[in-house]
């Protein structure tokens, strides 16, 4: 309830009650995320509604990836009552259940640091200070297995196949009525490029409801895929030789019911603005990946040949660059935008849409010049052709990245130094695990011959 008054919150508490009560609802789970971007949740029953929309509900957080250590462990859910949706997959027989998302307090009621919803508000004040509003239209890709123990594909469809081969029409369906069930609207929805890849793409909305839909839109896609017996995974890159999955991010900043990214009188039909933020994001780009791409499989979707931006460039019919600007049609000024190509959707969005806004801030702030729009196909360029257009290439791997974002004052002021250490203290250890891991790989490559 960002930006609420009293009234607005008391007012909103009330229709939670009202409906609560109106639609039989039993349990409320309580939503929130760590650091990682990973779920959280506990249930509370109705005769405890009133008192944790007032007051907020007490949970032990020393067991919460970065959340708080066993001294400071104490922490406080507060439920935001715009969040409140009945869960349409839960049985209703003995009472519906519903869920709310929190914001994570301290005790004295002073927001806490660890939680990356309110990291994401804290960047969402700072836009609305400069007074810009930032939205989001991100594009989930996912694949669907027979079961979370390997990858046996469920169809050999292609990009918007519609034939027998696609065997998760029926589950994109259901995964899209369900969304839209719980009040997401949902603009598109089709098979991929990889078999038993699919895509449903979300309307554009703020970003704060845009996170908190992702975090929805994740769950409704396993709990769905679980009822019909298959497996959904947001996995980066689950098959070799096969595209991965990426989470293209639209962003644009309004001020008011303007579109700050537009200019009728720009060859681009970009305005100054626009040009400045993505300055931003390509500038910051090697910085902030570590967040919009967190795991090490990450970056094995993030090599040539398989549609993933690799090179940090920007383009408008390019769609090897790392940043896309949709065409203009005249009469959508307000669907001008950046498409941001580079996450992948097993990120935690409430860190990486903050640290995509801190880099375009950034970028307008210090009036980054935007270079020129690179046209070609740069997976064709040589190495020298590159380097002389100024293209450089994202980290290759998440030790690459994690030595980028460490030395990020931009990344540490955007996510607080809180989540800043905890983050990639985890994504060290990450690293260490993957590193002195034997792979089956290896054991095939120089087993026999070593």
């Amino acid at each position: 309830m960002q930006g609420s008054t009293s009234g607005d919150k008391t007012k909103n508490a009330e229709y939670v009650l009202k409906t609560a009560s109106d639609m039989n609802v039993r349990f409320i789970r309580l939503w929130f995320t760590d650091v990682l971007g990973t779920l959280k949740s506990f249930a509370i029953t109705t005769d405890e509604l009133e008192g944790a929309l007032a007051e907020g509900m007490g949970f032990d957080g020393s067991s919460i990836a970065g959340f708080a250590r066993i001294e400071e462990s104490d922490m406080m859910a507060h439920p935001d009552p715009s969040t409140f949706q009945v869960l349409p997959w839960r049985p209703k027989e003995r009472g519906a259940v519903a869920r709310m998302i929190c914001d994570i307090k301290k005790p004295d009621g002073s927001p806490f640091e660890g939680d990356p919803r309110y990291v994401l508000k804290r960047n969402l004040e700072k836009a609305a200070k400069l007074g810009y509003t930032f939205y989001i239209g991100p594009e989930l890709e996912y694949f669907y297995f027979k079961g979370h123990n390997g990858t046996e594909i469920l169809d050999e469809g292609g990009y918007f196949d519609l034939t027998q081969l696609d065997a998760g029409s029926d589950l994109r369906r259901d995964t899209v009525l369900t969304l839209e069930e719980m009040g997401i609207p949902v603009e598109y929805s089709h098979h991929e490029v990889a078999p038993s890849q699919h895509e449903i793409d979300l309307r554009y909305a703020d970003a704060l409801t845009m996170a908190d839909t992702a975090m929805t839109h994740r769950l409704v896609v396993k709990e769905v895929a679980q009822m019909h017996g298959v497996y959904a995974t947001f996995m980066p890159k689950p098959i070799f030789g096969e595209n991965g999955s990426g989470m293209h991010i639209h962003q644009s900043l309004f001020t008011g019911d303007r579109n700050a990214f537009f200019d009728p009188h720009d060859q681009h039909n970009l305005s100054k603005i626009a040009k400045h933020y993505i300055a931003g994001l390509i500038t910051h780009a090697r910085e902030i990946i570590a967040v919009t791409n967190q795991w090490v499989n990450s970056y094995k979707r993030l090599v040539p040949g398989y549609e993933a931006p690799v090179y940090i460039s920007w383009a408008r019919r390019n769609r090897s660059a790392m940043i896309r600007v949709p065409e203009y049609k005249p009469g959508k000024e307000k669907a001008t935008r950046a498409e941001f190509r580079a996450p992948d959707p097993a990120c935690n969005p409430y860190l990486a849409f903050s640290v995509m806004l801190a880099a375009g801030l950034k970028g307008i702030e210090q009036e980054y010049e935007c270079p020129a729009p690179v046209e070609e196909n740069i997976y064709e360029m040589t190495l020298e052709d590159r380097r002389k257009v100024g293209i450089n290439t994202l980290p290759g791997n998440l030790y690459e990245a994690i030595t980028e974002v460490e030395n990020s004052e931009l990344v540490r002021e955007a996510l607080g130094d809180h989540i800043f250490e905890k983050f990639i203290a985890n994504k060290k250890i990450e690293w260490d695990r993957y590193r002195t891991a034997v792979t089956e790989w290896e054991l095939d490559s120089y087993l026999a011959i070593l």
